[in-house]
């Protein structure tokens, strides 16, 4: 019994200290040749993708100014913001994203 309650505090310690990283992608119908396409090989986070042609108020609720922008969040706030050239192709690559969320992990140690 003694052994079962310290791994049960052990595992609720663990996910407690874990943080939530998700990604959003956010782009329009129109600009779907610039789709970030490698999101989804991302590790340590969740990647949800959202078309501004059908959901304008996220555009407003995320200032969205230009498609490609991918935001990254951890634990519900914004903690990387990466935002399309004149071309509305995505400069940043998928290493530069995942040093963010593995900065973001490494941060709550």
């Amino acid at each position: 019994m003694k052994n079962l309650l310290l791994f049960l505090f052990s595992f609720l310690f663990i996910l407690n200290c874990q943080s939530q990283i998700v990604i959003k992608h956010f782009n329009a119908a129109w600009n779907n040749s610039n789709k970030v396409e490698w999101l989804g090989k991302l590790n340590d986070c969740s990647v949800k993708y959202y078309d501004i042609t059908k959901y304008p108020e996220l555009q407003k609720k995320y200032k969205v100014v230009v498609v490609p922008t991918i935001v990254v969040f951890q634990d519900g706030d914004e903690i990387k913001r990466y935002q399309a050239d004149i071309s509305f192709k995505m400069s940043a690559t998928k290493e530069d994203i995942q040093e963010a969320i593995d900065e973001a992990i490494m941060g709550g140690f």
